[in-house]
């Protein structure tokens, strides 16, 4: 990386770094949902390095790629177990199982929505319940939907902010701080996995194919959200508030 470059990468960092300094003295008590993406491998290291009072989680669905573990403990060891981890409520996942099967949310949108909504939702809305704002990685890059937000707004479905520091990197500069801070990634990103979710929801994209091509790629693209984002709707149907 040229020394010009550099430079623009640690203004981007500072910059991030601004934003969530303002936002502690604007609303106190802030979480980050760590998705334990690429993005997240950013968000952690200046969230972990530099923000001690900034509260982070990732959600075990239960379905996770074991990529994804790996990398999970990797972040454990580096940061000093700053990530806590959250499950689903075990009875709310017995009685899903039960309904639809082990598998049944590839039966239809309605089926894998629900199937979102206990592994992921549940467990969401309960790790953000006690703070005033939550901390996502989204990028205007990854979907048409995601370049419509803003850096701060009012997310009416948990009752909290929304706080997207990230929003306007761009890919390239997710990979090149990286690898300028040698930082552990998820190793099915170097497989084409540039999205990943729960193991049986991804796959690898194939070349021409959006970033999230992988995800839900069964379904029609408008539904490709699991409810933590907004999910635009079916034809036919309201916005979904999961």
């Amino acid at each position: 990386m040229g020394k010009l470059a550099t430079l623009e990468l640690e203004d981007r960092a500072a910059q991030v770094r601004e934003q969530l300094t303002a936002a502690i003295a604007q609303y106190g008590r802030l979480v980050y949902s760590n998705s334990l993406g690429a993005e997240a491998m950013v968000l952690t290291d200046i969230i972990a390095t530099d923000f001690p009072q900034i509260d982070m989680f990732s959600i075990d669905t239960g379905r996770l790629h074991e990529q994804t573990y790996t990398v999970l403990e990797k972040l454990q060891h580096r940061y000093g177990n700053r990530i806590r981890v959250v499950a689903p409520d075990a009875p709310s996942l017995e009685r899903l199982v039960a309904a639809q099967g082990v598998n049944g949310f590839y039966s239809s949108v309605d089926a894998r929505v629900s199937c979102c909504g206990v592994r992921k939702v549940e467990p969401f809305r309960r790790a953000v319940a006690a703070y005033a704002a939550w901390i996502t990685g989204v990028r205007r890059e990854q979907s048409a939907e995601r370049a419509q937000g803003a850096p701060q707004e009012w997310d009416a479905r948990y009752g909290l902010y929304k706080l997207s520091p990230l929003l306007d990197w761009s890919e390239a500069e997710v990979w090149q701080y990286i690898r300028a801070r040698a930082l552990p990634y998820n190793a099915l990103h170097d497989r084409q996995y540039p999205s990943i979710g729960c193991s049986p929801c991804t796959r690898a994209i194939q070349p021409g194919e959006s970033r999230r091509a992988g995800r839900w790629w069964w379904e029609q693209t408008e539904s490709r959200e699991c409810g933590l984002q907004p999910r635009p709707p079916l034809p036919g149907q309201r916005a979904a508030v999961a």
